[in-house]
């Protein structure tokens, strides 16, 4: 075991390997440093013949990961020159791919808050287990950004049009929802937690599963499918919206209430990426993607000024810019996809583009 202060602690248990993410002040949140240390105990373990198994938590009562640590993004693209945002998303994306192609079992304890880059180092792995306390969620459009670490492609393979909903509302989803959208593979009781990863340190994590896995509380989605799926069929943000507004439904109106806070711009693009990562293949190409816009995002006003309203004044009254949906041409839409040249981050090339399955 490293020191407690440290921000990750690696520790050896049985056949099992655990990553416990240890800023529990701050949700947990991913720095930098964070995930170049996940990355080298994954190198340190793949061929290590005593782990059969790494096990991914969080630290403290309230959750595996809230995101990246937006702070830092905020001040590097308000008085910074981007450049250490765009290394840190870099290294984190290539995490994201390596996690999904992990050659052994990781195994993601989904407990309490998990949301957009907790969602990166969770709900790539190959066994994702969630509790009746988890709350995930990407909800970047709420801070003027676009969901990443992969997450249009997780949210593009949900049923019908219920990632698009959980893209641009940035709606959090209980164990049920995870289940049904694709998103986590197993339900464990919280109170089950530390028996299970107790097992894994003798039992395969099929075992292990075995003794602890139970049926999730229900969730909502289910039940709000038809029209769901009606209204995020459409083509573009605005006419979602008229949808919305357009069915009796109180859940339809009160998403369309919540999109009307969101940025106009991050909606559009986020609608955008979405359709676009349905065509794109592997999650490779779409962490390419994902990379283009988040650095485009940082030469927007949209992300500095959401993160400004939510997070450092917290007056939750983002002052977006364009203001309106009308203002947000296709033309601003199409320059997040803009291709970076030398700058591309490249995935969709490497060797392994194969995801490995438990």
């Amino acid at each position: 075991m490293t020191g407690t202060e440290d921000p990750v602690l690696l520790r050896a248990d049985g056949r099992a390997a655990h990553i416990v993410l240890n800023r529990p002040r701050a949700l947990n949140a991913l720095t930098h440093e964070m995930v170049r240390r996940i990355d080298a105990a994954l190198t340190a373990w793949e061929h290590d013949p005593a782990v059969a198994t790494v096990v991914i938590s969080g630290a403290g009562e309230r959750g595996l990961c809230a995101g990246g640590d937006i702070r830092a993004i905020h001040d590097d693209a308000k008085t910074g020159d981007g450049t250490a945002a765009a290394a840190f998303w870099r290294d984190e994306y290539r995490l994201n791919a390596r996690i999904a192609r992990y050659p052994k079992p990781y195994v993601a304890v989904m407990d309490g808050i998990v949301m957009g880059g907790g969602v990166g180092v969770s709900a790539h792995g190959s066994v994702r287990v969630v509790t009746e306390r988890a709350r995930v969620a990407m909800p970047e459009t709420g801070i003027g950004f676009v969901p990443d670490v992969g997450g249009t492609y997780l949210l593009g393979l949900a049923p019908g049009e219920l990632g698009t909903h959980l893209a641009l509302t940035g709606a959090q989803t209980g164990a049920g929802d995870a289940l049904l959208c694709g998103l986590a593979d197993h339900h464990v009781p919280a109170a089950a937690l530390g028996a299970f990863t107790a097992d894994l340190a003798v039992l395969s994590v099929h075992d292990a599963l075995a003794r602890h896995v139970q049926s999730p509380p229900p969730g909502a989605l289910a039940g709000q499918r038809e029209w769901i799926d009606a209204c995020y069929a459409a083509d573009t943000v605005e006419e979602i919206l008229d949808r919305l507004l357009g069915r009796g439904e109180p859940a339809a109106k009160e998403a369309a209430e919540t999109l009307l806070t969101k940025s106009p711009t991050a909606l559009k693009v986020t609608l955008a990426a979405l359709r676009r990562a349905r065509h794109l293949g592997p999650l490779e190409a779409v962490l390419d993607q994902e990379y283009r816009v988040s650095c485009a995002a940082l030469a927007a006003p949209d992300l500095v000024e959401g993160v400004r309203a939510q997070v450092i004044d917290k007056d939750r009254r983002p002052r977006w810019s364009p203001g309106t949906l009308a203002e947000v041409s296709a033309a601003d839409v199409d320059r997040f996809f803009a291709p970076l040249g030398d700058r591309e981050l490249g995935l969709a090339g490497s060797d392994s583009t194969v995801e490995v399955a438990w």
